[in-house]
Order: C-alpha cells, then sequence, then structure tokens
C-alpha cells in the first residue's frame, strides 16, 4: 500500500537499475549524512559517523522486515486492511522519529535533516522541513518513472506519508512524553 517516499524512490531507482534497495537506500543516506555537514555550516564527525552508521543498520532491516511482512501473509491481507496497516504504519514511525529527534543521540540522515531545515532555516515548523525534505525522493520517482513507465511503491500509505508526517511528528512532540524538549545542536559542542 505504498512506502515513505525515500524508500519508494529506492524501490523505483531497484526497478531501474536492478540494484538492491538497501544499497540504494545505504547510498542515499550516505549522501544526505554529507549534506547534512553542508547545512549545519561546520564539520561534525562524531555525527557524520553516527549517521553513516545508524543507516548502514536500517537500510538492510527494511529489506528484512519487508521479507518478514511477505512471509507472514501481508500483501495477501484485503486492501482496506493493508491501507489502514500503513497508515498505521506512518502513525508510528512518525512518533518514533518524534522522540528520537527530540532525543537527539543519534539520527537517521534523513530525519536529521528534517531537524536541521526546521531548527536551522524554518523556525521550528516541522511540516514544511519534511516537505523539503521530501522533495529529493519524488523527483527522484518521477525521472524513474519515466525511464521505467511504471510507478512502484507508491500507494494510500505514501500520499499519507506525505501529508502528514510533519504534522504528526509534531503533534507527537506535544503528546507523546511532551517533557521530552529538542535539544537540537547548530554546534559542534
Amino acid at each position: 500500500m505504498g512506502s515513505g517516499l525515500w524508500t519508494a524512490s529506492a524501490v523505483n531507482l531497484n526497478k531501474w537499475f536492478a540494484i538492491n534497495t538497501g544499497l540504494v537506500l545505504f547510498i542515499f543516506g550516505v549522501v544526505n549524512a554529507l549534506t547534512n555537514q553542508f547545512l549545519i555550516k561546520h564539520f561534525d564527525g562524531r555525527r557524520l559517523v553516527g549517521q553513516i552508521l545508524y543507516v548502514l543498520f536500517f537500510s538492510y532491516f527494511v529489506d528484512i522486515f519487508t521479507n518478514l511482512l511477505t512471509a507472514v501473509g501481508v500483501p495477501n491481507l484485503p486492501i482496506v486492511v493493508r491501507a489502514i496497516l500503513s497508515c498505521l504504519g506512518v502513525v508510528f514511525f512518525c512518533v518514533a522519529i518524534s522522540l528520537y529527534q527530540r532525543a537527539n543521540i543519534v539520527m537517521h540522515p534523513n530525519d536529521d535533516t528534517t531537524n536541521i531545515l526546521r531548527f536551522f532555516y524554518l523556525k521550528g515548523n516541522s511540516t514544511k522541513a519534511q516537505i523539503i525534505d521530501f522533495l529529493p525522493p519524488i523527483i527522484i520517482i518521477v525521472i524513474a518513472a519515466f525511464a521505467i513507465h511504471n510507478v512502484y511503491s507508491v500507494n494510500i500509505g505514501t500520499l499519507f506519508s506525505f501529508m502528514f508526517n510533519g504534522i504528526l511528528i509534531a503533534t507527537a512532540d506535544k503528546i507523546i512524553w511532551p517533557q521530552l524538549k529538542h535539544n537540537f545542536k547548530t554546534v559542534n559542542d
């Protein structure tokens, strides 16, 4: 029923170039971690290494969980159930993003980009930051669609994610463990 935009763009590149989706996600993560260094306007080695290690594990866990969900039969469930599960998954990962963005220990590079954009450039607006962070994968999906004449892994869950990620993260900031405050760092501490 769709996936997050970055994952959907990786799936479309997988279909275009026959490159493992986990590898594409790892490459995206490394490029994004490097981009974050420019966005924060200084070199933060700890942040860079942490994000690359994070994405190293994350990119392959996507493949593992995809295989696991397929093995338990999720793709064979009725369409309404799959749509609900997909949207519920988006809600859960937005709550998780809210929590670990506020903890700010180690983050996925894309989530750090959202935080950097949100606090460094957009006066705390998580919705605008999330939409800007989604522009590269949308462009990749569109280019891949022209090349392969099809779109993969974009559906209700993807649209729900695009429309509500920032809103859900901001809402979770307020209602899920509200005592946990953002400790976003703009300089190397």
